[in-house]
Order: C-alpha cells, then sequence, then structure tokens
C-alpha cells in the first residue's frame, strides 16, 4: 500500500535546510532516496531520518594513529603496519580512503595480517591533487612499481577492489612473490547491464563539468554506487537507529559511513580510463588492457587467490579475475568482507595462503 500521504514531507525540507558537518555525499540524492522509500514504507523513512540525523549528530573518536611511512614516491607511500617476515603490500582501491583496510584495531585486516608472519606495508595513495595526471594505469606505473621497487625483494600484494585490480597490473610489470586480490572486478562486462547505462550515462551528464575542474568529484561515483542498490542505502541508516547509543556496531557504522564519505575526486585520466575503457569496453576482460607494450593479464604464472563476496553490488562475484590460482566466495556484501562478521571467513581463506609457516 502507498502511504506516502502519511509521510510529513516538512521533516525533508527541516532536515535539508540544516548545516551538515557530518552527512552522505551527496546528500540531496540521500534524501531523495529517503523520500522515494518513504512513498512506499512512510516508517522506513522516519527510521532513516533518525538515522541521519545520529549519525550527523554522533561524537567521533580520534583517528587511528596514521602509521609510520617508510618508503615515498611523489606523495604516495608505503606505511608500516607491522609484523617480522617478508613483505605483504596491501593495495586500496583508489576511490575511498585507504584506511579501511586499518579500520581500528578490532577490524584491521593490517593487523590480522602482520600476525601471519609477514611484515605488513599499507599503501597511501596521497592526495588526489598529487596525482591529477595519472590514469588507473598510470598509479601503477609510476607510483606502485616505484614504492615497490625500494623493498629489495618481490612482495605479496592483496589488493581490495579496484587495488586487486592494479595489484594485477603490477604482477605483470615487476616480480611479485604472490597475488591475493578481494572484491576485485576483473571481467567489467559481466556487470548488470542496467549498471553500465547507469555509470556510462553520468559519465556523459557529468564528462565536461569534471574535464573543467580537473578531476571527477566522488559524489558522481558514489551516485553510481547508490543506484546499485538504493533500498539498501536507506534501510541501512534506518538499522542504525535502532542501536544502542553506545555499540560497538553503531561505533562502526559511523566510522565506516566517515570512510565512505571522505574519497577524494579521482583524476581525470583515472576516471575515463576506469569508466570509457573498463566498465564501458572492459579491456581487462577482453585482454585488450595493456600498460605500454605489454598486455595485462590475470593468467599469472604465481600463485594467486581470488576472495570474493558473495553479496557484492560493487564489485559482483562474478567480475572476479579468473584466469590462474583459486577462487574462494565469502558470503559477505564488499564492506562486510573487511570489516564485517565475514572477515573471520576472509582471515581464515587468506592465513594458509600468505603465510609462510602454513606452506
Amino acid at each position: 500500500m502507498n502511504r506516502s500521504k502519511d509521510w510529513p514531507a516538512s521533516l525533508l525540507l527541516e532536515h535539508s535546510a540544516l548545516q551538515h558537518e557530518h552527512a552522505p555525499r551527496p546528500l540531496p540524492l540521500f534524501l531523495e532516496l529517503v523520500r522515494s522509500a518513504a512513498a512506499r514504507d512512510a516508517g522506513l523513512g522516519r527510521n532513516a531520518l533518525a538515522g541521519l540525523l545520529r549519525y550527523e549528530q554522533a561524537p567521533r573518536k580520534p583517528s587511528r594513529q596514521v602509521r609510520p611511512a617508510i618508503h615515498r614516491v611523489n606523495g604516495a607511500s608505503l606505511r608500516d603496519c607491522g609484523g617480522s617476515g617478508p613483505p605483504l603490500v596491501l593495495v586500496p582501491s583508489l576511490i575511498n580512503p585507504p584506511n579501511v583496510l586499518d579500520l581500528d584495531p578490532e577490524v584491521s585486516l593490517a593487523d590480522a595480517s602482520a600476525g601471519m608472519g609477514r611484515s605488513v606495508l599499507l599503501l597511501d595513495w596521497g592526495s588526489a591533487s598529487d596525482r591529477s595526471t595519472l590514469s588507473v594505469a598510470g598509479h601503477v606505473t609510476e607510483l606502485l612499481l616505484p614504492l615497490l621497487g625500494q623493498l629489495g625483494q618481490p612482495p605479496a600484494l592483496a589488493g581490495y577492489c579496484l587495488g586487486g585490480t592494479m595489484a594485477i597490473a603490477a604482477a605483470n610489470l615487476t616480480p611479485v612473490e604472490r597475488i591475493v586480490t578481494m572484491a576485485s572486478p576483473w571481467n567489467f562486462s559481466l556487470y548488470p547491464e542496467e549498471g553500465r547505462s547507469a555509470l556510462a550515462s553520468l559519465w556523459e551528464h557529468a564528462r565536461a563539468a569534471a574535464i573543467s575542474l580537473g578531476a571527477l568529484p566522488m559524489e558522481v561515483l558514489q551516485s553510481a554506487f547508490w543506484s546499485l542498490d538504493p533500498e539498501r542505502t536507506v534501510a541501512k541508516f534506518a538499522k542504525f537507529a535502532a542501536l544502542p547509543s553506545d555499540s560497538p556496531q553503531g561505533r562502526r557504522f559511523v566510522a565506516l559511513e566517515d570512510w565512505a564519505n571522505e574519497g577524494e575526486p579521482l583524476p581525470i585520466p583515472a576516471a575515463r580510463e576506469l569508466i570509457e575503457d573498463f566498465f564501458a569496453n572492459d579491456l581487462p576482460g577482453t585482454g585488450k588492457w595493456t600498460i605500454g607494450a605489454q598486455v595485462i593479464t590475470d593468467a599469472l604464472d604465481i600463485p594467486a587467490l581470488h576472495l570474493t563476496a558473495g553479496e557484492d553490488r560493487i564489485a559482483p562475484a562474478v567480475t572476479a579475475p579468473i584466469g590462474s590460482g583459486t577462487v574462494i566466495n565469502i558470503d559477505s556484501g564488499h564492506v562486510g568482507m573487511i570489516v564485517g562478521s565475514a572477515r573471520k571467513d576472509l582471515l581464515s581463506a587468506l592465513r594458509p595462503f600468505i603465510d609462510p609457516a602454513c606452506r
């Protein structure tokens, strides 16, 4: 039953007039998603707005101390996350900050990996303004490869989301001991056609302004992510409204939403390669992605492990690299496999692959 008449539109107007230091980006689109949800379920809309207000007003703990950088190249760095043994480099996506891999001691993939017989280094891409001329491939050749070259031995790589796609490229271009990808897309033509079309439309409308700015604002990509599952975007705020005020789940929700909303703009060359070459033409999945004269392939001659998330809408499991190695599916969403309860399954799959003591 449509209960939109029960939905007080004044709540939306009142909320949109407030100043928002902490809010989903872009906030007007989020409020429109809430309005649409409320047209079907007024209670869901009210609860989502209650969750949004609570999120905005939630106390923020001091950020976790930034790990020390031990190698730097043009604003990018490798940050020392502890551990001992051969190096493992964690490669995050370009789209959101790297700290999702080191969010807090309880769910830090960096901390967990440091207990697996490895010296763990977290790649920090640095400020987008320092990378304004770099494509996706350029981030690999101009930043990632020089950083890896400073380690003195071939590292293991573990890449998350687009970071896994880029880690595969690095493994084609420099000696790497082994590679792990986590929720990483490779076969972009296997994304749902509706999602690919929506991204193409967003790019068509945003391209001219983005080129003028020199970067694609994070809000455009966030809009694309939300369009994949708008109901879930609203429902998670409604669920947050019902959590105890100081519960671990509530604190982590705030930390994750802050992370999701802190992404930097994507340099135009990287945005163009991602949207036009990857999503539109699937150069990686069709074997046509080249860097210099090198064809970049997921058929690697090193040990490879590909961890997919069965409920992933950002990088559906079907898009994962399958050219070589082992694929293990985890019953989780895109972020939940890293920081949710499913991280235990991820770590169980990861340990025997990366811990030298297990071989």
